[in-house]
């Protein structure tokens, strides 16, 4: 990586921004320091601590095998359920009666479970899946809004041993098509429809236009009646989860599987257009997820109440909304709905409400409630918050400080958390009460874990230097593999430094050692900390009749962390189509309509410019780092290579005349 590419980090003193723990989390994280040493000492016997922390069905003998890297098998030999481990052992010991879900709906309406009550409800679910004919193994698809009954779904698959491959509600049809066949789903659980932002929109269409165009493997359709609107039923096929619940059983045995078994496949963007399925097994994810969640955190069951506002369509919602806090018995809140319906303040209602103690969310949703101003959240009491916390994108510093003072009161400390849907939870992160927090800065690996950042020739760098972020030990949430494709796996992961896992971020370290998030170092973009590859979108963007070619690169944005900007050549002839539409104003407003429909509102482009040619080498090879220079109005950059200079002028000119 050249100098360049890892500069732009923030110079604000440190030393000014350093802030010590609350006295109270110094006091709380007695038991916490000793984690560091620990590991040191011997990483391996570290793990299996945490590991046995977790019920099995049949003790593990052997921690890790690393003989065949870089495909890892954790605690091998032993036996347990994911289910039984988030909810059945709850109830057994005597905390049934605990609150595990506040649901709060967008409409202000709520609902409670507790840990007997999901327990019944889970079970019922997994029953009704056998009755749907899923077996251990079978893998079903969840394409569900932030509802309890995502949460049921997803713990009843577990339950049976079936992999659950949760598909983000926003998708589009043709998303969920490719999801479920590449996993080759037997069954797919969805709703009827899904509110959003005051609005009943529909949900199980997207389903029947998915199954229209293929996705043969599924055989049956699960439907939870949520907004009361019409639906297309196929009889024999369609099965109303209502109704099926009515006569399920509440008893269910739980099916043990060995620690490798998959848990879960959540497909992630990939720099070649296609998704990757990332694998993720049973025993190892479980236990990384449940030490994470419980110290990074700094959770007490009996006390907190505990909001992370990911939906479960994300691995933030998996790791810590579902697996994570319900092995550790936390009571938590799970919302429905958008932080500005129905009005800015809905979330600190919340928090007020419920008293939440622990609160963790993106930097783009808090830029979002900086924009709307702070006399917002201070019309709410906030003083239950005692830690926040930060996912999806490096947080800029001036959020953070905005966080710590509005949000937290000055009082709350905030864990400023790195990972991926590939690392399984939280790899980099500031221990509360142990660690002195500096705003912007990722910090520390955390106990357990090897991080480090290496230069081009793969060496560690040195203080105040950057390079690319690398995980250089094998740890007990990381991905088993890309579903179907050991090769990709491989190739995408393991191939720039052998032995290493290179996350494809860039990083640089500070003169103490710590990490700061440089962002993404390949055509992978992270908008609002969901990641989008410009190769999909330039695809749903040439399948428009109108459009020759497309280039797509992710820009600076102060609230998105990266916003889509797209560059597209129409074709010739069809003059009078565009201007019958309007013009080219028009024509790039129906682009970004037609890539949400594609791919889903989440990949709509924020600027599509239409452009009568891209900047390419003699090759032929689209330069997008010129196009990043002009989306983020930066100076165009070394222009020599390219076949005919003259081009980035005229897309300049272009990108004038639109602001």
């Amino acid at each position: 990586m050249s100098d360049d590419a890892v500069t732009g980090i923030d110079t604000f003193s440190q030393e000014s921004r350093t802030f010590s723990p609350p006295s109270e989390f110094v006091q709380n994280a007695v038991a916490r320091p000793h984690l560091y040493a620990e590991a040191e000492r011997d990483r391996l016997a570290f793990w299996r601590t945490r590991a046995q922390l977790l019920s099995w069905k049949t003790p593990f003998t052997e921690t890790l095998d690393w003989s065949n890297p870089p495909f890892a098998k954790w605690f091998a030999d032993g036996t347990l359920n994911a289910a039984y481990n988030c909810v059945d052992r709850h109830v057994e010991s005597g905390h049934g009666s605990q609150v595990a879900l506040l649901a709060e709906y967008e409409d202000g309406s709520d609902a409670t479970y507790t840990y007997a009550d999901v327990k019944d409800e889970i079970s019922r679910m997994a029953n009704v899946l056998t009755d749907l004919g899923v077996r251990t193994g079978d893998r079903v698809a969840i394409y569900l809004p932030m509802i309890p009954e995502a949460v049921f779904a997803m713990l009843a698959c577990a339950r049976l041993g079936a992999p659950h491959s949760v598909v983000f509600g926003g998708f589009s049809a043709d998303a969920l098509r490719s999801r479920i066949e590449d996993a080759e789903a037997r069954v797919v659980i969805t709703a009827d429809g899904q509110f959003r932002r005051g609005k009943a929109l529909p949900l199980k269409n997207a389903v029947d236009d998915a199954l229209a165009k293929g996705a043969e493997s599924i055989e049956k359709v699960l439907v939870v009646r949520r907004t009361g609107g019409d639906v297309q039923w196929t009889e024999g096929r369609d099965v109303w989860w209502h109704e099926a619940r009515e006569t399920a059983s509440a008893e269910h045995e739980p099916v043990w599987v060995e620690a490798e078994h998959p848990l879960f496949i959540l497909y992630t963007s990939g720099t070649t257009g296609k998704p990757k399925g990332i694998v993720h097994t049973t025993g190892g994810y479980l236990t990384q997820a449940t030490y994470t969640h419980r110290n990074v955190f700094d959770l007490k069951p009996k006390t907190d109440v505990y909001w992370c506002t990911a939906d479960v369509g994300w691995v933030t919602g998996h790791t810590y909304v579902v697996y994570g806090p319900m092995a550790n018995r936390a009571t938590q809140v799970i919302y429905e709905g958008t932080p500005d319906t129905p009005h800015q303040g809905r979330w600190w209602e919340i928090v007020e409400k419920h008293k939440v103690s622990l609160f963790y969310s993106s930097p783009t949703a808090i830029r979002a409630a900086m924009k709307w101003g702070e006399e917002i959240p201070a019309k709410f009491d906030l003083t239950s918050l005692r830690l926040l916390g930060s996912v999806g994108e490096a947080i800029n510093p001036e959020a953070w400080m905005w966080y710590h003072r509005v949000i937290g009161g000055e009082r709350a400390p905030i864990v400023d958390t790195w990972w991926q849907t590939e690392t399984g939870a939280i790899m980099i992160s500031p221990l509360p009460g142990v660690t002195s927090t500096k705003p912007g800065s990722a910090q520390l690996a955390l106990p357990g874990i090897s991080a480090d950042v290496y230069s081009e020739s793969g060496e560690p760098v040195g203080p105040g230097e950057g390079g690319y972020l690398v995980l250089d030990e094998p740890w007990p949430a990381m991905l088993r593999g890309i579903w179907g494709d050991p090769e990709r796996f491989q190739d995408t992961y393991w191939s720039r430094f052998p032995g290493s896992y290179f996350a494809g971020d860039g990083a640089k370290k500070d003169e103490d050692g710590d990490i700061w998030l440089l962002g993404r170092v390949d055509d992978v973009m992270n908008v609002s900390g969901h990641r989008l590859s410009t190769m999909e979108i330039e695809s749903a963007l040439v399948s428009h009749e109108w459009v020759a070619e497309s280039a797509v690169v992710g820009a600076a944005d102060e609230t998105t962390g990266q916003a889509v900007v797209a560059f597209a050549i129409l074709r010739e002839g069809n003059e009078a189509e565009v201007e019958a539409a309007g013009g080219e104003d028009a024509v790039a407003e129906l682009l970004r309509q037609h890539v949400g429909t594609e791919i889903g509102p989440i990949a709509k482009p924020k600027r599509v410019l239409i452009v009568t040619e891209l900047p390419k080498t003699r090759s032929g090879k689209i330069m997008r780092r010129l196009l990043r220079d002009v989306a983020e109005n930066r100076q165009i950059g070394d222009t020599q290579t390219l076949a005919d200079a003259s081009v980035m002028d005229l897309i300049q000119q272009g990108m004038s005349e639109k602001k």
